[in-house]
Formats: structure tokens, sequence, C-alpha cells
């Protein structure tokens, strides 16, 4: 239960991340993987702990190269860089059917948490503007929204591909604001990583920070914490309604 929020009033807009926050990433990841590990094994017959290895390395070096950008994220590069890293070039058909085979199994996995859209519709019929702020490619995270069935429960998303830079960096932040035009500056930011949705969040647009905790989070790092945490939207909800 969310307490000491007598000095809280309704938000102007409330942003939210994505991966951690609609929905646990790491099950899908896992059923993503699984699925491209025994494609390849059975396409190359690559051992699957030499594919996994190697996608490490590629990750890494592709992170290394291109930064805190979405394109960072692409399974396509991955996949591909897996694919050269091992001996058998670039392989362009096959990196994209690893890609579409991560994606629909990762997609096959997911599941909205408890309540997500319910806030969703209390935040709409008090006409409370919010938008998804969010790393990665546009085409994945929208391929995401759309599966949840959450794309008319959002008025507006921000991928850090349009951004041109991942959380923390203020563009993304300032940009989410830049569409909403909110009347007021009391934003809400609900996401899950302390620097990324927290730290950034707060840095750029001063928002009212609250960090839906989940295994093997980060609360806090020296003085730094959100200012609100929550296991279950039922809290920010109870929350809202209070504030009415």
């Amino acid at each position: 239960m969310i307490k000491d929020y007598k000095n809280l009033s309704l938000p102007d807009a409330v942003l939210f991340d994505t991966d951690n926050t609609l929905y646990e990433y790491q099950p899908c990841h896992e059923a993503g993987l699984s699925a491209v590990l025994n494609k390849s094994s059975n396409l190359f017959n690559i051992d699957k702990n030499t594919f996994k290895k190697s996608l490490e390395k590629v990750k890494k070096s592709i992170k290394l190269r291109l930064g805190p950008t979405a394109s960072s994220h692409s399974r396509l590069l991955y996949f591909q860089g897996v694919l050269e890293d091992l001996g058998l070039g670039s392989q362009v058909l096959t990196a994209l059917d690893l890609e579409q085979t991560y994606w629909r199994e990762f997609l096959n996995s997911a599941l909205l948490f408890d309540g997500v859209m319910d806030l969703l519709d209390d935040l709409k019929y008090l006409n409370i503007p919010t938008a998804i702020v969010t790393d990665l490619t546009a085409q994945i995270q929208f391929r995401k929204i759309f599966y949840f069935k959450l794309h008319n429960h959002f008025n507006y998303i921000v991928s850090s591909e349009e951004a041109g830079f991942d959380k923390p960096n203020p563009k993304p932040f300032l940009l989410a604001l830049k569409k909403i035009k909110p009347k007021g500056k009391n934003i809400w930011m609900i996401g899950d990583n302390l620097e990324a949705d927290i730290v950034g969040s707060r840095k750029s647009i001063n928002a009212i920070t609250f960090q839906k905790k989940h295994k093997g989070i980060v609360l806090k790092k020296g003085n730094i914490k959100s200012d609100y945490t929550f296991t279950n939207y039922k809290e920010i909800r109870s929350l809202i309604k209070n504030l009415v």
C-alpha cells in the first residue's frame, strides 16, 4: 500500500516504461532465446552453449560500438553478429528468421501485469494523458503494445529510436512531454529501473516517480531512490481513488 501521499495531487500526465513495468521480461526472453537456440542447432548443428557464448560477446561489442541507442538492443544485429562470429557469414535470411523466431516466442510468453488495463482505464476516465517512454526500436515496442491490446489505451509512445537516445538521457522524456503538452508540471513516471526510469525522469522533467518492484531490482543506490514503490497496480489505482 502506498502511504505518505498527502502532498500528492492528481497528475497532469503519467509516463510508463514498458519492459518489467507492464509485463515480466525475463520469462519472455528465455522463451525467445530457447527457440532461437533450437533453430540454430537444427539448421547448422551449432552447439547451444557455443551460440550463447557468442551472443554475449556480440552483444557487448555492439553495445560498446553503438552506445545507448535503440539499435544497440537489436536482436537482428545480435543474430547477424553471431552467425558471422561463428564463421557462417551474414546469412541475411537466417538472421531475419532467427529474429522473427525470437520475438514470436517472446510475445507468446508475455503476460500483462494484473491491473495495468484497469489503471489505464481509470486515467482515461479522468482525462489524464498517458505515454509510453521506452528503449528499443519502435517496431518491436509497437508490436508489444498491440499484442497487449494497449494501443487504444495510451495517448502517445516514445521509443529511444525516435528520441535518438536510450533512457536516462533527457530526450525521450522531453519528447513525451512535447507530444502530450500537459496542462501542468505534475508528471508521474512509472517504471522499474532506478537509473533509466527513476533518475532519468526526475532529472529531466522533475517527475514524481513510482518504481515497480520485482525480483533482482535495485531499489536504492546511495541516497538515490524512487518517491514511491509498489508491487501491484491496485496500489496505484487506490492512490488515485484517494486523490480524487
